[in-house]
């Protein structure tokens, strides 16, 4: 709710700056609170014909109806101003009204030119600071922004300084119903969002930050895995078709070096070199995070790189794997999910936590450790997947209970 703030506009002359003629010029006082300012109206007037204690020129004197008629139009002027503010939310100061007034105060930006701003800026730092999916997750953000206003307000774009605190509830209703997005996903819409209010009251385009008061949390994903005999029938597959080889390869690279999809398609030769204890490691910087994910080559994950040497589908010959999306990947892993009876939903971010439970933790590497080679920037991230090797060792163990009864 926003609070009122009274303001005081009067007319004073000022004797001080008087002119030769004996006239003196006409300022509108503006007061706020404690602050005053003044504007000059451009017009003059004898001291004689000012009457000090109405604020206004003398009736009687000749010229003095037009003239106050002339201030009362200033008047008016400035008071439309401030109902304009207060309707808008704007912190109403005398300083911000004298400059509104003046047609001099900042460009009204608007939502959409704010967020088109902010993208441009993390384009042009896309393999500086930003990775390619980072900025592109942004893109996709301001598309729903941009659908969103025209779904609630039927308008293209909305004025910064209208974004409440409401803006944000109802948009977290419109991506859970209207987008059909789960709970986390629309929050990390949310948070691309904030960020972008975040520039904006960093450079003072917002009085007051909307997301002040709101609240909304994550909710607990289950990591899915393979099992280490899935993983066994995978590899173990006899397979005729050519890409479900190359896709089932990749896969399993993956679940032996946790590299995640952008990673692998990024992976060159040159990333393959002599660690510390001179066996082969994979030495690079994860795409995502900037951060460093350096690992030995296990010997199953070696086989694989070895094997595609000299291959002819890749994007250059230092690349390691072939070119495959992240979309064509995933829709080839349902079908080797049905030839080996894996009953989940697999996708290629699998590989990832089958590399960090079923290859790593299950075997007893120090969670320090797959941190370390996950790139991951925290070890809270990491211990998720404890979390989940205990929850299965749990399972596990209940089931022998029951067995052994």
């Amino acid at each position: 709710m926003n609070t009122f703030i009274p303001i005081n506009i009067s007319f004073v002359i000022r004797k001080s700056k008087s002119k030769t003629n004996l006239e003196s010029p006409i300022y509108i006082r503006i007061s706020v609170e404690n602050e005053r300012v003044e504007i000059s109206t451009g017009r003059s007037i004898s001291s004689e014909d000012w009457d000090n204690k109405a604020g206004k020129a003398n009736a009687r004197k000749k010229g003095g109806v037009q003239l106050n008629k002339f201030l009362d139009v200033l008047k008016n002027n400035i008071f439309d101003h401030h109902t304009e503010m207060i309707k808008n939310g704007e912190l109403v100061t005398a300083k911000k009204l004298k400059l509104r007034f003046l047609g001099k105060d900042e460009e009204q930006r608007s939502l959409l030119q704010v967020f088109e701003y902010h993208n441009k800026q993390m384009h042009a730092l896309i393999g500086i600071t930003y990775a390619k999916a980072t900025a592109k997750r942004y893109d996709t953000t301001l598309d729903h922004i941009r659908n969103f206003i025209k779904h609630q307000y039927k308008i293209n774009d909305i004025p910064l300084r209208q974004i409440k605190y409401s803006f944000i509830t109802d948009l977290e209703h419109y991506f859970k119903t209207v987008r059909k997005c789960n709970h986390n996903s629309s929050l990390k819409y949310i948070k691309n969002f904030r960020k972008v209010i975040n520039l904006a009251v960093k450079n003072e385009w917002l009085d007051k930050d909307p997301f002040a008061k709101y609240q909304a949390k994550l909710v607990e994903v289950k990591r899915e895995f393979i099992t280490k005999e899935e993983l066994q029938r995978l590899e173990n597959l006899k397979i005729k078709i050519k890409r479900l080889d190359m896709v089932r390869d990749m896969f399993v690279f993956a679940c032996y070096s946790g590299l995640a999809y952008i990673d692998i398609s990024n992976l060159t030769t040159d990333n393959i070199r002599i660690g510390i204890d001179g066996y082969q490691w994979i030495i690079m910087e994860r795409e995502k995070t900037k951060t460093p994910s350096n690992l030995p080559l296990l010997p199953k994950a070696a086989e694989l790189v070895k094997k595609y040497e000299d291959f002819p589908g890749k994007k250059t010959e230092d690349h390691i794997f072939p070119n495959f999306s992240n979309q064509k990947l995933n829709a080839y892993l349902k079908e080797l999910a049905d030839l080996t009876s894996i009953d989940k939903n697999i996708t290629f971010h699998i590989a990832r936590h089958t590399f960090a439970t079923t290859v790593t933790l299950a075997n007893g590497v120090p969670i320090e450790s797959i941190s370390s080679m996950l790139g991951h920037k925290s070890i809270r991230t990491t211990q998720i997947y404890s979390k989940v090797i205990n929850e299965k060792v749990s399972k596990d163990m209940n089931k022998l209970k029951k067995m052994l009864k």
